[in-house]
């Protein structure tokens, strides 16, 4: 093939059937695509082989011994590491309610048997590119947070922030009962919301005293900065409103745009709530770690203040006061040099 695809990522194709003479039927159809090729006969073999074969995509039967066709699809796309892996399901079974399950376990297509040449083919490249097109996504999306977490490590006094307040923040929205796409939103934003000190100059990012008004107006450029870096990428969608506003304070008196209320967006909102929390008990050069009674005392002046939102401030101090908190508080203080 000539597509520039092919040229890039020759793509790990894995056949599971228990029948050998559809699997080497497939491979007879698949080997002149230049494709790799790995085989298996059981769901319970097809699972191994998936972890050390990483196959881009899954042909697979529904009927298969030990582990069934929907079991196995079920189990790879509730995986983090292989969720991302095509899926077509190959079966026998033609009723309406056995293609309706294949979907609910996460397949990516579903043909039956006897199969149309022609279309299995199209299908496979269709996944297979937008299968990569997902991998370049993330792969970009790990650049982005490594710049991000290298703006973090320039200052010793910041190590760990960012991925507490991923935590912090996933564990706050989960309580407030977000939908998955926003707990992911937050897992995301708490790693990228400062990426856009990056573009700041260290005078003024690592500066031990007290920022000037000029000082401080560039500082504030940041989560635009953010927000500009992070654009392009439609995966981060959800993220941008975090990294532009997570500044922003309820009263107006915030940046970059002086929204006010619930003009700002509840993950900011929630973002603001851990950050401010972090940067309180953890020792900066401008102050010592302060105990969490006095870092909700401080809180509790700034929500008086109007800044930040009461409500998602009540919830995250139920949060911080249960058991598994206060025995093993998820606080990574930086030591006194």
């Amino acid at each position: 093939m000539n597509d520039v695809f092919y040229q890039i990522h020759k793509p790990k194709i894995l056949v599971v059937d228990d029948i050998i003479q559809n699997v080497e039927l497939l491979k007879a159809f698949l080997l002149p695509m230049d494709y790799h090729i790995e085989t298996s006969f059981d769901g319970e073999d097809a699972l191994a082989k998936t972890e050390s074969f990483q196959p881009d995509l899954i042909l697979l039967d529904v009927m298969l011994p030990k582990v069934d066709g929907y079991e196995v699809c079920k189990k790879l796309k509730s995986d983090e590491k292989t969720r991302h892996i095509m899926i077509i399901m190959i079966t026998a079974l033609s009723e309406l309610e056995n293609e309706l399950l294949g979907i609910e376990v996460g397949a990516d297509d579903y043909l039956t048997k006897p199969f149309n040449r022609m279309l299995l083919g199209a299908r496979i490249k269709s996944l297979l590119k937008t299968k990569y097109y997902n991998d370049q996504l993330e792969k970009a999306e790990t650049v982005i947070s490594s710049l991000a977490l290298s703006v973090e490590a320039k200052d010793p006094y910041t190590e760990g922030h960012c991925e507490r307040l991923s935590k912090y923040s996933m564990l706050l929205g989960q309580r407030l009962k977000l939908s998955p796409p926003y707990i992911k939103a937050l897992n995301s934003g708490g790693i990228l919301h400062d990426i856009g000190k990056i573009g700041i100059s260290d005078t003024i990012l690592l500066k031990q005293g007290p920022l000037d008004e000029k000082e401080r107006k560039i500082m504030n450029k940041h989560s635009e900065i953010g927000e500009n870096i992070c654009k392009p990428l439609h995966s981060l969608k959800l993220v941008l409103p975090i990294i532009r506003h997570h500044h922003e304070r309820l009263d107006g008196t915030g940046y970059p745009d002086g929204l006010k209320g619930d003009e700002i967006p509840v993950t900011a909102r929630i973002l603001q709530i851990v950050d401010i929390y972090d940067a309180l008990i953890t020792k900066r050069p401008y102050k010592p770690a302060f105990s969490q009674e006095k870092v909700f005392q401080i809180m509790d002046s700034e929500i008086d203040k109007g800044w930040w939102d009461k409500e998602i401030f009540d919830e995250f101090k139920e949060m911080t006061h249960n058991k598994d908190w206060t025995e093993n508080p998820p606080i990574v203080k930086v030591q006194s040099e």
